[in-house]
């Protein structure tokens, strides 16, 4: 393996860094008392990647087992405990553990704990998942069609344990 072809062809480095500061405010907040910080989108990587802060409640939470076609998915716990379901058992990932999930590989989460827990979302590339995870608060005013259509266009497949 090599690194891939060079985007940045300057001679000089440029003034590009952004940063984000540790008390900057969720832009979503969940009606349980969760949040999602949108830590880098794919907008802002320029589709390289998207990088989310998931921090849930005490309280069930999480999808159920599903896959995606175009994206890779990965969880770093940073705090609580997460069940992770690696497409054959669920595990109870604690903080410093990572799972990674390619394309098509069949994965879920849930916080289960009673607990609040906390984790990043690694997506690759970077997708628009930020309207993901702002329409499952209106989930259940959906028609189940406009439900199925609502997660076919985010590329969220759905299959049974």
């Amino acid at each position: 393996m090599s690194y891939p072809e060079p985007k940045y062809l300057g001679e000089t480095g440029e003034v590009s860094a952004v940063f984000r500061a540790a008390d900057h405010p969720a832009e979503l907040l969940f009606a349980s008392g969760g949040s999602a910080g949108y830590l880098a989108t794919g907008a802002s990587t320029g589709g390289q990647f998207g990088l989310y802060q998931w921090n849930m409640a005490p309280g069930r939470s999480g999808p159920d087992p599903h896959f995606h076609k175009s994206i890779s998915e990965s969880f770093y716990i940073l705090s609580g405990t997460v069940r992770l379901y690696n497409g054959t058992t669920w595990i109870d990932a604690e903080r410093g553990d990572f799972l990674y999930v390619p394309e098509g590989g069949v994965h879920g989460f849930r916080n289960e704990s009673g607990e609040a827990a906390s984790m990043l979302l690694l997506f690759a590339p970077g997708a628009p998942r930020e309207g993901y995870f702002e329409g499952l608060a209106t989930l259940g005013e959906l028609s189940e069609e406009e439900r199925r259509a609502f997660f076919e266009y985010h590329d969220t497949y759905w299959v049974d344990e």
